[in-house]
């Protein structure tokens, strides 16, 4: 049997639930386009975003561990991934539009710039006297203006649902800036959903990572109520040293506690609220989506320990520091001198002005990239 378009949506509408966004009730796109007759318009939106050239290069951006560190290590690209294979999750348990979740998810960071978050805040101290640099309103301006893939339009001309869901994307770390999107109003459960699939797994895996690198080791964590709960479930004697095997185990175990705990929080917040449309969802007080009031207070002191002993690390504040002044020396360069940009860069001074010219340029790059160019620029021995 063929499955057209209408009859996906009829599926849809039948096996989600009623708070879901629905494919056939979305408010729509931009600029005129017409839709396949054997996809849904979030599926499209899904696939448009992993076309992209900014979501190909989150594969050497940073995570935590800059590209050079080593080939195990999260990138943005991988985290992307994992954010979206765990937002399918919490959304399929949820009854919520898995297409939609995935769409957001896998463009949440497209505009992170290199080396992770020391390169987002030296970016928005060089640009905030021309109007600041955020890493969710570059994302934002990706999807609407700098991908330049089709002849009628800028952007991807993506629906309203994803573009309102990456604006109103928040953690710990971003805070979301709604206007044009209905700010009165709290993002929809699907959008919710990312942010919590977001925060669990930058935790779960940053402390993976932490693990790995050897920055971080078990002794330092006996303190960390959660962490001793891992400890327990999977019967680890801890006098037996931490192998690959134990510490999948360990963040398999992680992963898999914070989904089921969120998934019934949610749920008990549904029944609670007696959230029965997707406008109800979006004009509460509060979110829908989070984790039960213990395991967040045990969220809680498992980031404040990654944030004093990963994220504060000699060795990541070492690297971040050398991040912060390559991208200030390459900023710095090609404001004195554009004619050093390239050709397609050059021609955005005029519509746009040299210093957000210069910010998208930069914030494009790869770590590599960044690295290879600032050796070219100011490495004597390195050829132009």
């Amino acid at each position: 049997m063929y499955f057209d378009r209408k009859k996906l949506e009829e599926l849809e509408e039948k096996h989600l639930a009623s708070y879901a966004c629905l494919s056939s009730q979305s408010k729509g796109r931009r600029y005129p386009d017409e839709e396949p007759d054997y996809r849904m318009i979030f599926q499209r939106d899904r696939d448009r975003i992993l076309h992209t050239t900014a979501f190909r290069r989150l594969e050497y951006k940073t995570q935590v561990f800059i590209n050079t560190e080593g080939d195990y290590y999260r990138t943005r690209l991988t985290h992307s991934l994992e954010v979206a294979q765990i937002g399918r999750t919490i959304t399929r348990a949820l009854g919520a539009n898995e297409d939609l979740v995935e769409a957001i998810c896998l463009a949440h960071d497209i505009g992170h710039p290199p080396f992770g978050h020391s390169g987002e805040a030296a970016l928005a101290k060089l640009m905030k006297d021309y109007g600041g640099f955020d890493h969710n309103k570059q994302s934002l301006r990706i999807v609407t203006q700098l991908e330049r893939r089709f002849p009628d339009f800028p952007g991807l001309n993506l629906s309203w649902e994803v573009r309102e869901g990456m604006v109103k994307h928040e953690s710990e770390y971003d805070s979301s800036d709604a206007q044009d999107y209905d700010p009165q109003l709290r993002g929809h459960l699907e959008a919710q959903i990312t942010n919590l699939a977001d925060e669990l797994a930058y935790t779960a895996h940053d402390l993976d990572d932490g693990l790995h690198s050897g920055m971080i080791i078990p002794a330092q964590l006996e303190n960390v109520f959660l962490w001793n709960t891992l400890v327990e479930s999977i019967g680890w004697d801890v006098s037996i040293p931490l192998d690959d095997m134990i510490r999948h185990r360990l963040i398999r175990t992680l992963i898999g506690t914070e989904v089921t705990d969120l998934v019934q929080a949610t749920d008990e917040r549904i029944q609670k609220h007696k959230v029965k449309t997707r406008e109800d969802v979006q004009k509460l007080d509060c979110n829908l989506v989070g984790f039960s009031e213990l395991l967040y207070e045990r969220n809680r002191e498992l980031k404040d320990f990654l944030y004093q002993n990963l994220y504060r690390h000699w060795r990541v504040l070492r690297t971040q520091t050398k991040a912060e002044r390559f991208l200030i020396d390459l900023f710095e360069a090609y404001r004195y001198e554009p004619r050093i940009l390239p050709e397609s860069a050059r021609q955005m001074i005029n519509e746009i002005g040299p210093e957000r010219t210069i910010c998208d340029y930069l914030a494009g790059m790869t770590d590599r990239f960044a690295l290879d160019e600032h050796a070219r620029l100011f490495d004597p021995t390195t050829l132009p």
